[in-house]
């Protein structure tokens, strides 16, 4: 064999790190949701979705945040705008432009007996704040964004901007939020801008925890189960 001729999965499969942990997120949330299993799945998600991250995290790709002041400002801005609209109009996102057929229903996927467990409740703000900005940030902004720009990715380094990934990517993103899409395609507009000038996935996972994080709170403390599609 020649010198050199072997080569890893991770140079054989360079999406894979990126896109393995969004998948396996999806997968798990796509399990029917019927006793028992409502029970354990977020502490399962978390898990699972955590050991995919950690087997095939991309090389080179640090979480170490740059920004993480400016990025948890920006995190707690967002949660702003997602709480915004519904406080200054509580039929607003009821309107048939947001709960239609083709985005969806406002509603909470938590069963009734699920919203009485503080098991239930605190694992899926722990899946929230934590394997869910670590997938998305991933998937969306250190691949998609990438991958739109230039087919082989690895050449593109984290934060360039091109106008077709930087809004395609922004409005699946929003389409990924079903009818909370009009906040959810801003949201992605903030996040794309921060990796753009941040350059950084910590900094983006930090942001984006923030806002999962103070919306679990919110979600918790005022009973706004809508918010947990």
């Amino acid at each position: 064999m020649l010198a050199g001729a072997t080569t890893s999965w991770r140079e054989q499969y360079p999406s894979l790190g990126y896109v393995a942990p969004f998948v396996t997120l999806l997968l798990l949330i796509a399990i029917p949701k019927s006793p028992p299993y409502i029970y354990w799945e977020w502490p399962l998600q978390v898990l699972v979705v955590s050991l995919v991250c950690l087997l095939t995290w991309p090389a080179g790709i640090s979480l170490r945040p740059i920004r993480w002041l400016a990025s948890a400002a920006i995190g707690a801005f967002v949660f702003c705008l997602w709480i915004g609209p519904e406080l200054i109009d509580s039929e607003y996102r009821h309107s048939w432009l947001f709960s239609n057929a083709i985005m969806g229903h406002v509603g909470s996927s938590l069963r009734p007996e699920a919203l009485k467990s503080g098991s239930v409740l605190f694992w899926r703000s722990v899946r929230a704040a934590t394997v869910v900005p670590l997938a998305e940030e991933l998937f969306w902004r250190a691949w998609l964004m990438r991958r739109v720009t230039n087919h082989d990715f690895q050449k593109v380094p984290l934060g360039t901007y091109s106008p077709i990934a930087f809004w395609l990517t922004a409005v699946l993103f929003g389409a990924e939020h079903g009818p909370y899409w009009d906040v959810g395609l801003v949201t992605g507009v903030l996040y794309n801008f921060w990796m753009i000038r941040s350059k950084s996935l910590g900094d983006c996972v930090v942001m984006h925890a923030v806002t999962n994080l103070l919306l679990s709170i919110y979600v918790i403390v005022y009973a706004q189960w809508q918010y947990w599609q």
